[in-house]
């Protein structure tokens, strides 16, 4: 009974549980679900045979999908994603035609809507702000850059997203009810979320650093540490199990690729930290279409990335973001909740942007961290619940922002769509 309590209360937390939760996941997935559908069904775009890589906005749709990426940085992906294709190809009478696209592509838009799910949870239910609020900061959420492409690319930073957001509240519940995320959820979370991209992994135990009094009891110490230490033996296996007990493999392979994807590019540092990791994200800019081969240059195709802001007005509205976001840590600063996703984004902060690591194409990592923001917008709005006239002054802000990105973004996604029907029909 005591088992089926906690299944039953894990489910409760995964899925909708109430009317309101269950209308924002169905309209996301009919709004993501009808653009997913379109380009699943008219375009190559999302799986196509030919093309190895970079294909769009540098996703590597086919090699996830047929191998899980590379072990260095997706350690245990590949079982994952065995899964998905075999259920796609299943669905699709073992063909790779649109209704193998088509599930690859429908199965992103329930995965994303259900991270959006996520949340609104955490703003209702952990920062508890009133719900035209919340409701706010969901759509203008739900039309960041990648909440879009990820609605119907297979990829791992799609499943990432919601693994992240499902763990940021399961934890936040937890610190907010001053109990300890158990062993089991220490486990599944070092092996689904570390297992897609190793070093999210470390994002499972920042957690345990606000568990209440944690320091000042070694007893919770030690229970904190092992918790730690069985995950991490946990993960350790099954990496080295995938890697034939091989690790000097793992170790030239990383190095290889943070000199690949690590090397200066000629854009300026400020503006590919604004207009890529920061604003690539949430805003689209202008694109860039670059002329692509297979390893075999049998295969000639275009390849669509995302170039830096070519007008003040981006700039502005990822700076306003920016201070709304700097804002919040300030007025939250004795919040365990806000230090937490601080701490999150921090770890990408040095990944990409102090160690540079895939900086130049940096706005298709949002599924690691860009969730952070709607939630620390969401701490601001707390912070000022006392203050009518601020709290006024910043919901029709953020109002402003919400037309302004949806009034953007859905103009570059037409372009994006000149950019299928012209290359991928």
């Amino acid at each position: 009974m005591k088992l089926l309590n906690k299944i039953l209360s894990f489910l409760k937390i995964v899925f909708p549980s109430t009317k309101t939760e269950t209308f924002i996941f169905l309209f996301f997935v009919i709004v993501y679900g009808a653009n997913a559908w379109f380009i699943a069904d008219n375009f190559s775009i999302i799986y196509d045979d030919r093309i190895p890589w970079d294909g769009y906005f540098s996703f590597d749709n086919r090699a996830i999908v047929q191998t899980g990426g590379g072990f260095e940085r997706h350690p245990l992906s590949n079982y994952f994603f065995d899964v998905i294709r075999d259920f796609a190809l299943w669905i699709s009478g073992n063909h790779y035609n649109s209704a193998f696209r088509l599930v690859l592509a429908l199965l992103s838009t329930l995965v994303v809507s259900l991270a959006n799910v996520q949340i609104f949870k955490y703003l209702n239910n952990i920062i508890r702000l009133p719900l035209k609020i919340s409701l706010l900061i969901l759509g203008f959420y739900g039309l960041f850059v990648t909440n879009i492409l990820l609605s119907f690319t297979p990829e791992t930073y799609t499943y990432t997203l919601l693994f992240l957001s499902f763990f940021n509240y399961y934890s936040a519940k937890k610190i907010q009810e001053e109990k300890t995320v158990s062993f089991a959820a220490t486990i599944l979370g070092s092996v689904f979320i570390g297992g897609l991209t190793i070093t999210n992994i470390v994002k499972v135990y920042i957690p345990f650093l606000f568990e209440k009094k944690i320091f000042w009891n070694w007893k919770k110490i030690g229970i904190a540490v092992s918790k730690i230490a069985v995950s991490i033996g946990v993960f350790a296996f099954l990496f080295l199990l995938r890697l034939d007990f091989n690790f000097q493999n793992f170790l030239n392979k990383t190095e290889e690729q943070y000199d690949k994807f690590s090397k200066p590019k000629v854009t300026p540092l400020w503006d590919m930290i604004s207009s890529w990791f920061f604003g690539g994200n949430i805003l689209f800019s202008n694109y860039e279409i670059r002329n692509y081969h297979n390893k075999d240059k049998t295969f000639y195709y275009k390849a669509l990335f995302m170039d830096v802001y070519s007008s003040v007005v981006p700039y502005i509205f990822i700076g306003i973001i920016l201070l709304m976001i700097i804002w919040s840590v300030f007025k939250n600063y004795k919040n365990k909740l806000v230090w937490v996703l601080v701490i999150s984004l921090f770890v990408d902060i040095i990944i990409h942007c102090v160690l540079k690591f895939g900086l130049h194409t940096s706005y298709i990592y949002g599924g690691h961290f860009v969730f952070v923001f709607p939630l620390l917008i969401g701490w601001l709005f707390f912070s000022l619940k006392e203050k009518t006239l601020p709290i006024t002054y910043l919901y029709g802000i953020l109002m402003i922002l919400t037309v302004y990105l949806g009034v953007n973004n859905f103009y570059r996604m037409s372009e994006f769509y000149q950019f299928l029907e012209t290359y991928y029909q």
